[in-house]
C-alpha cells in the first residue's frame, strides 16, 4: 500500500495551506462551523460569503466534471482540502448538504437542465439545500413515507409533512421524496423532487433540540405546486435515486476529520486536567482509554484511504462503504463520553455559567453525538444493511 502523495497533491496542499493562512481570520468566523443551524441572518451571510471565496480560490468540489464547476480531481485531491481546512480550523461550508449530498447525485441522475441550473449555485452557496426524507411515521422505516404529490398538467400538487429537517429554516431548496403512486408496492411509487421553500402553502416550524437550539424542523406542505420539471430520475422510480443520495449521506456523517478533531481536543482537555496531582492524561487507566481511542481514529482514516483508492480506481465500495457512517458517528459519541468523565462534576455545567470547563463543548457535543447516531439511519438500520447487503445474511423476519 503506497500512502504517499503525488508531486501535485502536494503542491496543491501547500497552495491551500498558504490561501487559509491568509484568509480564515479575514472571514471574521471563528473556527469550524458551529453544528447547530440555529444562525443569525448576518452569520449565514458571513459564511455564504467564505464558501464563495473558497470556491472562486479553487478548493470546492474538486472532483466534479469541469463542466459544473467542479476540476475533475481525484478523490484524494479533495481530501487534502478537506485535512488542510481542518488543521486551520477554517470555517466549514454552509453549504455542505448541496456539495456533499444533492450534487453528486445531481450529476449522476439529473437532466442536463436540472445539473445548469442547480449545481452553480450549490458551489457558491447561493443556495442552500435541506433534506426532505423523514416522516413522523417514516423514520427508520423511510419507504413507508406518505406525503403526498399529485401529477396536474405540468405540476406536483403536494401534500404532507416532513420532520427532522436540518437547516429549514435557512434553507433556499428542498430535495424531498414524495408518493406519486399510493397503490403502488412501497419501495416503488415514490418519486424524488426539488422544491423551492419560498413556494406558497410550505410552512416551517423549527423544533427545540435537548442542546437547546433550533436545528431540525417540521416542515408542512399544503397544495405546494412543484414545476415537472423538477423531478429528479423517472416518476414514481426515486428509491434509487434516493439511496444514492442516502450513500453520500452516510460519507458525510462519518467523516473521520471529525473525529480527528474531537480526539484533538479530548487530548488537550485531558492534558489541561489534574488527576492525583499530575496530568489526567498520565493517569494510567485514562491514558490507555485515550490511547485506545486513537487506535479507533487510525484505523478510521486508514478505512478511508481504503474508500478513497476505491474511488480513484472506479471501484464500488460495497462492505467497507456500508461501515462509514455506523464506526464515525459510535466513535465521535465514545470520544464525548470520555470527555464528560474526564470533566466529572463539571459536565453537568451548561455552556453560559462560569463552572462550564472547555466552553461547555462537551455537554453539547455528547448530546449532538448521540442525534448522529440516529440521523442518516440508525445504528440498528446500519448493522443490518451491512449484514444483509455487505456480507449476505438472510433477512430476519
Amino acid at each position: 500500500m503506497d500512502l504517499t502523495f503525488s508531486p501535485e497533491q502536494e503542491a496543491l496542499r501547500s497552495r491551500l495551506r498558504a490561501w487559509l493562512a491568509e484568509n480564515v481570520a479575514r472571514s471574521g468566523l471563528k473556527g469550524p462551523r458551529p453544528r447547530s443551524v440555529d444562525l443569525d441572518s448576518e452569520t449565514i451571510a458571513r459564511y455564504k460569503r467564505w464558501q464563495q471565496r473558497l470556491y472562486e480560490a479553487g478548493y470546492v468540489a474538486l472532483s466534479w466534471p469541469k463542466e459544473y464547476g467542479g476540476q475533475a480531481l481525484d478523490p484524494v485531491s479533495q481530501a487534502i482540502v478537506n485535512e488542510e481546512m481542518l488543521c486551520a480550523q477554517a470555517p466549514a461550508l454552509i453549504g455542505a448538504m448541496g456539495l456533499e449530498m444533492l450534487g453528486p447525485t445531481l450529476i449522476t441522475w439529473g437532466s442536463e437542465a436540472q445539473k445548469r441550473r442547480y449545481l452553480p449555485k450549490i458551489l457558491t452557496a447561493e443556495e442552500i439545500w435541506c433534506q426532505g426524507y423523514s416522516e413522523p411515521e417514516a423514520g427508520s422505516d423511510l419507504a413507508a413515507l406518505k406525503t403526498r404529490a399529485e401529477l396536474k398538467g405540468d405540476c406536483f400538487v403536494v401534500n404532507g409533512q416532513k420532520v427532522w429537517t436540518s437547516g429549514a429554516q435557512h434553507a433556499d431548496m428542498m430535495f424531498c421524496l414524495v408518493r406519486t403512486d399510493p397503490a403502488a408496492p412501497k419501495h416503488h411509487g415514490i418519486s424524488y423532487l426539488l422544491i423551492d421553500m419560498r413556494s406558497p402553502g410550505i410552512r416551517v416550524r423549527p423544533l427545540v433540540q435537548m442542546t437547546g437550539e433550533r436545528g431540525f424542523n417540521e416542515v408542512f406542505f399544503e397544495d405546494v405546486q412543484v414545476p415537472a420539471e423538477n423531478l429528479v430520475g423517472r416518476l414514481n422510480e426515486g428509491w434509487q435515486v434516493a439511496n444514492a443520495t442516502l450513500v453520500h449521506e452516510r460519507n458525510m456523517l462519518g467523516a473521520v476529520t471529525q473525529s480527528q478533531q474531537l480526539f484533538g481536543r479530548l487530548l488537550a482537555l485531558a492534558r489541561s486536567m489534574r488527576r492525583n496531582a499530575a496530568p489526567l492524561s498520565r493517569d494510567p487507566v485514562f491514558r490507555q482509554r485515550l490511547a485506545a481511542l486513537e487506535i479507533r481514529v487510525e484505523a478510521m482514516k486508514h478505512h478511508m484511504y481504503r474508500l478513497l483508492t476505491d474511488r480513484q480506481k472506479g471501484r464500488h465500495s460495497g462492505l467497507p462503504g456500508m461501515i462509514n457512517k455506523l464506526v464515525g458517528t459510535e466513535l465521535n459519541y465514545d470520544l464525548a463520553t470520555a470527555a464528560l468523565e474526564a470533566l466529572g462534576d463539571a459536565a453537568l455545567a451548561a455552556r453560559d455559567e462560569p463552572e462550564a470547563l472547555d466552553h461547555g463543548f462537551w455537554p453539547y457535543e455528547w448530546m449532538f453525538s448521540l442525534g448522529m447516531i440516529i440521523g442518516g439511519g440508525t445504528t440498528h438500520i446500519q448493522k443490518n444493511i451491512i449484514a444483509e447487503r455487505g456480507l449476505g445474511m438472510p433477512r430476519i423476519r
